[in-house]
């Protein structure tokens, strides 16, 4: 994928603040972010990444557009594990029940490993949010990475340790 600079700006290219962001989680966090983002960009390779380090989450949203309202699927890590979430999940059909939340609009399904996202019913809601997506998602082209916000203060992205360790 491309990477286009967006606000704030900073010296940094998108994609070296891109692994800042991944950096800042545990090892084994940080390599599953890195697969489930591979494993996404390769399921939606014509999608603008939208990167956000705000307070709660890591997000990288996969869009039609720069805008957030075209986001298909969201990919959010924070330090108790990965999700992916589906900005209309609740309009989407879901006959093995895997979508998770109770939200007016939002679902999410834990990402334990990026195998989850190869799972036939996973598969299955990935499409079926790619068919509701308005816009769709382009027909042809690559894809870009967007850093849309940084947050300056957020929850740690580590698991906090308990009391005497270093």
């Amino acid at each position: 994928m491309k990477s286009a600079a967006s606000p704030p700006a900073s010296a940094a290219s998108p994609a070296e603040q891109l692994e800042a962001f991944i950096a800042k989680f545990e090892p084994a966090t940080a390599a599953l972010i890195r697969e489930c983002r591979a494993e996404l960009q390769a399921l939606l390779p014509t999608a603008i990444e939208l990167v956000y380090d705000n307070y709660n989450f890591f997000v990288i949203g996969y869009c039609a557009t720069e805008r957030p309202s075209s986001c298909v699927v969201s990919l959010a890590a924070a330090a108790n594990g990965v999700g992916l979430s589906f900005y209309r999940g609740a309009s989407l059909p879901d006959p093995e029940q895997l979508l998770q939340g109770s939200g007016k609009q939002n679902r999410f399904v834990r990402l334990p490993s990026a195998e989850t996202l190869r799972i036939p019913g996973v598969l299955a809601l990935i499409a079926a949010a790619v068919a509701l997506a308005e816009p769709p998602l382009p027909a042809r082209g690559g894809g870009l990475t967007v850093i849309q916000s940084v947050s300056a203060k957020q929850r740690p992205r580590r698991k906090a340790q308990g009391k005497g360790a270093a």
